[in-house]
């Protein structure tokens, strides 16, 4: 099947960078296809340490130019997407004798308040463990510790709320729609996509193609271009453990180890703590990389290390790994090479040029996404200046500060919902929970119970504003209920997910 329409971009890949690009290029009129071959943010962009940081460990490795930028995104989104994203607090404990003096972690956090226009977040503070609540989980070898400010996000939200907004404002957003290949003709692409649901396959053309697949970015490159020889990411495997309520302190924690990594400990889904994050080179296929017995060991004995009760292996009640692709600079060790990103286009308006997107991070996906539209703009005309700094994401539309007054305006509408429930609906919906409740006045008007404090309302709003088609885009992705639903009640999500598909098809 062929479309005679040009777009004028195509974007292959729907983790945070490529939804963001399409995002900002239709926002400024340009027309825009994007495919992503299985869900959104079922890859590198789901499996992060939901931290939107300054990364402040990379001013070691001297990355003063993307800390910088880091730093001053951090209000910038939390600004588009409060119901997302939000200021943490990070107790970063020091004895003598640590991996790094305090002089050095003293200068590090001086640059981070300093260097990025801070303006709402809270300054650093230095804190005396043996009084403050925040050490009582640990071992009492920690009696200073410095506190400073970064912020927490829904990872996965953040991709697919950039997918819908996208959509609303025109893009055609195309979810588990693989890449087969894409070819230069007379001066446009033509891109042969296939439905992986229903085999079926279309040709789109377009004016210029924007390679954004993360993990993928060199096999589309072979594959679908026909390039040999390809090695441009450096591909890092980060895992995480997800354990029982170590700690009830809000803030979070940044550990050094003694081999000079960095790991975080952080409040997880109200129960739980997030622990993480390991880095080493990985070669074998990214969908299938999954947290090694290694990588456990090395994480329940890390956090041992601090907390006063170990870590151990039955405390884990999920683990997740992603594979971060990071541009191949060379460096020696995978904690050391750069997270920074890199774009390049091959070819003119004349032969239909290719960007190329190399690296990143959640936390600069906004400002990758600025750079990529000056470069589309370079190769096939600009059509509209900056404009996402002041924008809001769906759901987003209220103060930064505003969380507690949209979770007492949605309960006040809706009495009948639990506390705890209201607040999760608000988290992950922003101002949109109202569209999703509807005229509901009681847990009936809901429709079918499917577990903890899921409804029918809320999976028919998933499969229609949000492209999930099984069980684990809802429970692992859209929301976390993964955490909370028993294998049976997971097994009676999909099976209805199943027949709402086949009854739309």
């Amino acid at each position: 099947m062929a479309e005679q329409a040009i777009f004028d971009v195509f974007v292959i890949g729907g983790g945070i960078n490529g939804c963001g690009i399409a995002r900002d290029a239709v926002g400024r009129g340009y027309s825009v296809a994007l495919a992503e071959m299985n869900d959104f943010a079922s890859g590198t962009s789901s499996g992060s340490t939901k931290l939107i940081h300054g990364g402040l460990r990379y001013l070691e490795h001297y990355e003063f130019r993307l800390v910088r930028e880091a730093l001053m995104e951090r209000e910038v989104l939390w600004a588009m997407a409060p119901h997302v994203i939000w200021p943490m607090r990070f107790v970063l404990p020091y004895h003598k004798g640590g991996p790094r003096p305090a002089w050095l972690i003293r200068l590090g956090l001086f640059l981070y308040d300093h260097i990025g226009g801070r303006k709402l977040l809270p300054a650093t503070a230095t804190l005396d463990m043996t009084r403050d609540p925040a050490g009582k989980p640990l071992k009492r070898l920690f009696t200073k510790a410095f506190e400073y400010s970064d912020g927490w996000v829904n990872d996965a939200r953040l991709v697919v709320l950039n997918a819908r907004d996208a959509a609303n404002r025109g893009a055609r957003i195309m979810a588990r729609t693989r890449v087969i290949s894409a070819k230069r003709d007379n001066g446009t692409w033509t891109i042969e996509t296939e439905d992986t649901t229903t085999g079926e396959r279309r040709q789109t053309r377009a004016r210029m193609l924007v390679n954004a697949a993360g993990p993928w970015v060199d096999a589309v490159l072979a594959s679908a271009l026909g390039k040999n020889d390809v090695h441009n990411v450096r591909l890092v495997q980060g895992s995480h453990i997800v354990v029982r309520k170590k700690f009830n302190d809000p803030r979070a924690y940044f550990f050094q180890n003694p081999d000079g990594r960095i790991m975080f400990a952080i409040p997880y889904e109200d129960d739980f703590t997030l622990i993480g994050t390991t880095d080493r080179d990985y070669t074998d296929n990214p969908a299938d990389v999954r947290i090694s017995d290694t990588e456990v060991d090395y994480l329940c004995k890390a956090a041992s290390e601090y907390f006063l009760e170990p870590v151990e292996k039955d405390d884990i009640v999920w683990t997740y790994s992603a594979v971060r692709p990071l541009f191949d600079d060379g460096a020696s060790k995978a904690q050391e090479a750069t997270r920074d990103y890199v774009l390049r286009v091959e070819g003119d308006k004349a032969t239909a040029p290719l960007l190329n997107v190399f690296g990143g991070k959640l936390t600069t996906y906004r400002r990758l996404s600025e750079s990529a539209l000056e470069k589309i703009g370079e190769a096939i005309g600009v059509k509209g200046a900056k404009w996402t700094a002041g924008s809001s994401l769906p759901g987003g539309d209220f103060p930064a500060k505003g969380y507690a007054d949209e979770v007492a305006k949605l309960h006040k509408k809706y009495p009948f919902l639990a506390a705890g429930h209201v607040r999760r609906l608000v988290r992950l919906y922003g101002t949109r929970a109202s569209a999703l409740l509807g005229q509901a006045s009681n847990e009936a008007g809901l429709g079918r119970h499917f577990g903890a404090d899921l409804y029918e309302a809320e999976v028919k709003w998933l499969i229609r504003e949000e492209w999930a088609r099984h069980a684990e885009d809802v429970l692992w992705r859209r929301t976390k209920l993964g955490l909370k639903l028993t294998p049976g009640e997971a097994a009676a999500l999909e099976e209805y997910m199943r027949g709402a598909a086949n009854a739309a098809a």
